[in-house]
């Protein structure tokens, strides 16, 4: 890989500590010099902040699957459009909090839609743009309840029953253990200063290879 713009994407249940898997990356990702977009899904956008609280929130609660598939993408859609690409195209790196990976794993694994439906949308919309490194942060689905369950009041999707998390998270495992070229698989469980450990030697070996 050479030093050209990158798309880099964290994923994981809820509770995995992704915010400080993203804080981590971005410092790295800044001491190298390189300019950096940071990002989040649902979301990302004036439009996405919209679609995302009428996701997370419990307005909607009942939400047909396929509702909530569609808004999924069309967050998604405006978000490559306004931001992503051109940040991209510009050479900035891209670090997103979830994209499509978490599509695959809760409304494919988790809700049970068929996993070609959601490709052929993901190949509409994004054409070929897909990470150049996933960072999966694993860890047992009660453990990440129970600390999401400690900063805030239960979103939509996090009042899911655990079977749902079971799913989603076997989901991610099944597509990190498809897609090894690409995944980079955390194990979130650790202590902090272990966890954090694994993402900067993930990191630093993206760089290697970079410059290889």
């Amino acid at each position: 890989m050479s030093d050209d713009a990158v798309f880099i994407t964290v994923e994981g249940v809820e509770g995995a500590g992704k915010t400080t898997c993203l804080g981590l990356i971005e410092q790295k990702i800044r001491d190298r010099g390189r300019d950096l977009l940071v990002t989040r899904e649902p979301g990302g956008t004036p439009l996405g902040e919209d679609l995302r609280t009428l996701l997370l929130g419990h307005r909607h609660d009942g939400m047909a699957d396929d509702t909530e598939l569609l808004l999924m993408f069309a967050a998604r859609a405006e978000h490559l459009h306004a931001k992503i690409e051109p940040a991209l195209t510009s050479g900035s790196w891209v670090l997103c909090d979830r994209f499509t990976d978490a599509t695959y794993a809760y409304q494919g694994y988790g809700r049970g839609i068929d996993l070609q439906r959601i490709a052929a949308l993901e190949n509409w919309v994004q054409g070929e743009r897909r990470p150049d490194l996933t960072i999966l942060m694993d860890l047992p689905v009660e453990v990440g309840l129970e600390r999401a369950g400690k900063r805030s009041a239960p979103d939509r999707f996090e009042s899911q029953a655990l079977a749902f998390f079971e799913r989603v998270r076997q989901g991610y495992l099944a597509m990190a253990a498809d897609q090894p070229q690409r995944f980079r698989v955390i194990d979130a469980a650790k202590p902090l200063a272990d966890v954090t450990a694994q993402i900067a030697s993930v990191i630093d070996a993206f760089f290697a290879d970079s410059a290889s």
